[in-house]
């Protein structure tokens, strides 16, 4: 596997890293680099792996030709423009558990500094005074914690506060109200947990959505005492808002690990006022959780590259390696199927159905619907894969659907029955797998019954079903020196028409094809190559 080159951009964890040399890659470590020095050598590798100081922008992708998957050594990827790696084929993962106990603490360590003023008297102290009346704080027992996003870090946030004897709101329109009222926390909408909250605290993902989630008019509706946490993520607080609502005593203070501008210049308003408690984006920042997303993050990237295992991505479903040894043939078949399928289509797809049932259809077959549009779709894109497929067709404007047929039914039906529709008409492809190690066949084309091996070099006729018709193919390709392995065939009625699928050692010459579509009793004749 050394073969397989991985760049670390970040200073992640060197023991973190372990299960990324154990599987043989090739790992180098090269941190600091300017947007034009990644761009220059990303070309070389595999796997990227960053915390939050790169920037995996549009630009830098555009040179990763041979980047297939991008780790996050945490929580959020707002530093990676996932919709670029998408369109790309590129995946990407994070460590979505890993920060959690780390941020939830900080959190906690900013809420009693804010409520004691630890920071300011301990300066006061250090600059010689004893200043016992001017740090006079409060307590936590009975104040009412406020939470902008009910997520993981948000939930043991709240676990811990209820410790300290606080009542808790929160507000997240994802959360269902019983989920909230098991927890013993408070679902109410945004308004109300600004005017109602005494600390309030923010932990949602930032996004064009959230941007911005506290600003001038949620400032307006808190109370004067009330003080405001943010360890998630700049940007989510409107930062000249805030300074003005604490200058004008509107808001008592804030405690912020993070900011809009990392790192924030020097003259940030925020960072003179006495009130404002701030630390350098510590949230993640402790031994255990540097080195448990690295490692989470190394062993994701290592099982994908080995086995195809997806966990942690975020652009495309996670499926792990038990789920994935059990879909792992009918990706396979799919994939075929979707390339046999490309082959016979004329004109440009409008619409795909699938159709799944037996084992698969007690699954989500969601990753054997991407393969198959991966296998469609390869000739459209140069890096069409699993992660892109569906952006691909949504691009194209392919409507694309997917259904099951499960329990027992008096019709045995396909594993994946698959039905492409274009301008022209529509054409149907279904397989199976057979035999103990679950190898694929065809066993319906455009509604013939038939068995293939999708694999190798093959020629799909149809011809008017009368006799000699095979005997004249046999003749035909023998005089061009092409060997036949297998053929197949299948037929409406007698006397209608047929389908023969032909299996050859070689590639069939277009020579060879046109006498072959010039024959009388020939309808058509397609080249398949898989």
């Amino acid at each position: 596997m050394a073969d397989i080159k991985i760049l670390v951009s970040d200073d992640v964890s060197e023991s973190g890293l372990e299960p990324l040399r154990a599987a043989g890659f090739a790992v180098e470590k090269r941190t600091g680099l300017k947007p034009e020095e990644l761009r220059e050598i990303l070309p070389e590798y595999d796997g990227l792996v960053v915390r939050s100081e790169t920037k995996v922008s549009a630009p830098v992708l555009d040179a990763a030709v041979r980047l297939r998957a991008i780790g996050r050594a945490g929580v959020g990827v707002d530093n990676i423009d996932v919709a670029a790696a998408t369109a790309r084929g590129i995946i990407v993962m994070n460590a979505p558990d890993g920060n959690t106990m780390t941020t939830a603490e900080h959190t906690l360590a900013m809420l009693l500094a804010l409520a004691r003023r630890v920071p300011q008297a301990n300066a006061s102290l250090r600059g010689g005074k004893w200043e016992r009346k001017k740090f006079v704080g409060v307590e936590l027992r009975g104040k009412t914690l406020g939470i902008v996003g009910l997520g993981r870090i948000g939930r043991v946030v709240a676990s811990r506060a209820r410790g300290f004897e606080m009542k808790v709101l929160a507000f997240d329109p994802f959360v269902a109200p019983e989920g909230a009222r098991d927890s013993e926390i408070e679902l109410v909408t945004l308004a109300e947990v600004c005017e109602r909250a005494d600390f309030l605290t923010v932990h949602t993902p930032l996004t064009a959505e959230t941007r911005g989630i506290i600003g001038a008019q949620e400032l307006a509706r808190m109370k004067p005492e009330a003080q405001i946490i943010n360890c998630a993520r700049g940007g989510l607080i409107d930062e000249c808002a805030l300074y003005s609502a604490i200058k004008e005593g509107r808001v008592a203070g804030a405690a912020l690990d993070v900011f809009e501008q990392e790192p924030p210049p020097t003259d940030h308003p925020l960072l003179n006022l006495e009130e404002v408690i701030t630390t350098p984006h510590l949230g993640a920042s402790t031994k255990e959780a540097q080195e448990g997303v690295a490692v989470t993050v190394a062993e994701q990237m290592r099982d994908y590259f080995l086995t195809g295992a997806l966990r942690g991505a975020v652009n495309t479903p996670a499926v792990g390696a038990q789920e994935l040894s059990i879909l792992q043939p009918y990706l396979m078949l799919a994939e075929q199927l979707g390339r046999f399928q490309a082959q016979l289509l004329e004109e440009a797809v409008r619409e795909i159905r699938i159709v799944y049932a037996g084992e698969v259809a007690e699954m989500d077959a969601a990753p054997v619907t991407r393969a198959f549009l991966a296998g469609l779709l390869r000739d459209m894109s140069a890096r069409v894969n699993v992660v892109n497929a569906f952006l691909i067709a949504e691009e194209r404007g392919i409507k694309v659907t997917s259904s099951y047929e499960r329990g027992a039914s008096g019709e045995l039906k396909p594993s994946v029955s698959t039905r492409v529709i274009t301008a022209g008409g529509e054409g149907s492809v279904s397989g199976e797998l057979f035999g103990a190690e679950g190898g694929g066949r065809i066993v319906e084309i455009n509604g013939f019954r038939i068995e293939a091996v999708p694999a190798g070099h093959m020629i799909v006729t149809r011809n008017r079903d009368v006799p000699g018709v095979i005997g004249r193919i046999g003749t035909l390709f023998g005089q061009h020196h092409v060997n036949i392995s297998r053929f197949h065939l299948g037929r409406e009625a007698a006397g209608g028409e047929a389908m023969a699928v032909i299996e050859t050692d070689a590639p069939v010459s277009d020579e060879t094809l046109a006498e072959l579509r010039s024959s009388e009793q020939i309808i058509s004749a397609k080249r398949i190559e898989l």
